[in-house]
């Protein structure tokens, strides 16, 4: 049996209780300081709020606070933030672990240099202050939270740039239900899986044009949301090539977008917009939801003209951006999707 201390109690940094405990270990779930409520009244009940699903015996709750207690002898750390809570979670949390121990993170997202580059998370980690000689890799691959908490079967990468260090962490959270590949292409998986969340609001933006012509409940059009998969697909497939990942990754960014797609914010958003809301609008009628698809749309569209890429060969992508920033309503260009 080992220690599995998972920081970051929102709903996929907690599914990952199930695995950890199902396999003998553990678990210390510490929240956030975002996670207060959750934390309490898990630790009064063992249900989690969000989740909505009771946790597993072997699961001990911890407020941020009491972190250093939940750190004590962990022989994983799993990093349960958001793209959001990157930075807090490097200057609050990774500095204070042993340099022995492992991490695993569940965020998704890119992290873009002033001339374009574009860095996968647990690379930009390690350049952080008091974070370098850390093993730090991260999970990617369709997964929704409540399902894996559910212990349906889910297929995902871990990536990291120590093969043994993947094993070793694949060894310990591997199930019959929980199939891992483990990966040293970290830029390649990490790439696919980040653009799920902007392309996804992509594919949504066909269920709100449906509704937009047919009433809000109607019967879905699935041709032209099959379109638009199929150009997110093919321009994530260039974006893996031009930050030098491997190519077959983008089946890892392909499935993450077919669950991305079923609901969830992201498609809230993109479904609003293709009704015909202004991003503004859209924004205002889902205040106070954190919306990834937005963040990376953003990071990614300037990386490319900060590298003077021309955004033509992306333009289901570039759509997205002039809707989140020029105040533009829907107007998928199909014909830049013919060849």
């Amino acid at each position: 049996m080992s220690i599995v201390t998972i920081v970051g109690a929102g709903m996929m940094g907690s599914a990952m209780c199930m695995p950890a405990v199902d396999n003998g270990h553990e678990v210390r779930l510490v929240g956030t300081p975002l996670d207060r409520e959750i934390i309490s009244e898990a630790k009064e009940t063992g249900y989690h709020k969000t989740l909505k699903r009771q946790l597993p015996e072997g699961v001990t709750c911890y407020q941020i606070e009491e972190l250093s207690e939940a750190l004590k002898d962990a022989d994983l750390l799993i990093g349960g933030v958001s793209s959001f809570g990157v930075e807090w979670f490097a200057e609050n949390v990774l500095p204070v672990i042993p340099k022995s121990l492992p991490v695993l993170s569940i965020t998704k997202g890119l992290h873009s240099e002033p001339d374009g580059t574009l860095t996968a998370f647990p690379d930009y980690l390690a350049t952080k202050p008091g974070c370098d000689g850390l093993s730090l890799n991260a999970v990617g691959g369709p997964c929704i939270s409540f399902e894996l908490a559910d212990r349906h079967h889910t297929v995902v990468a871990f990536c990291g740039n120590n093969m043994e260090d993947l094993v070793k962490i694949k060894n310990m959270l591997s199930t019959d239900y929980y199939h891992i590949t483990a990966t040293t292409d970290v830029i390649g998986v990490e790439t696919a899986v980040a653009m799920k969340n902007a392309y996804a609001l992509g594919v949504a933006l066909a269920i709100g044009l449906t509704e937009a012509k047919n009433g809000v409940g109607c019967k879905e059009h699935y041709n032209p949301q099959a379109g638009l998969f199929a150009q997110s697909t093919k321009e994530m497939y260039k974006l893996i090539e031009m930050t030098g990942g491997q190519k077959e990754q983008i089946l890892f960014g392909a499935g993450d977008l077919y669950v991305t797609v079923f609901g969830g914010r992201t498609r809230m958003i993109g479904t609003l917009l293709g009704r015909g809301m202004t991003f503004k609008q859209a924004r205002e009628e889902l205040s106070g939801v954190t919306l990834e698809s937005v963040a990376i749309t953003q990071v990614v569209i300037e990386a490319l003209m900060n590298k003077g890429v021309d955004l033509a060969e992306f333009p289901l992508l570039s759509h997205i951006y002039d809707m989140i920033t020029k105040g533009i309503t829907v107007d998928v260009p199909w014909s830049k999707f013919e060849q």
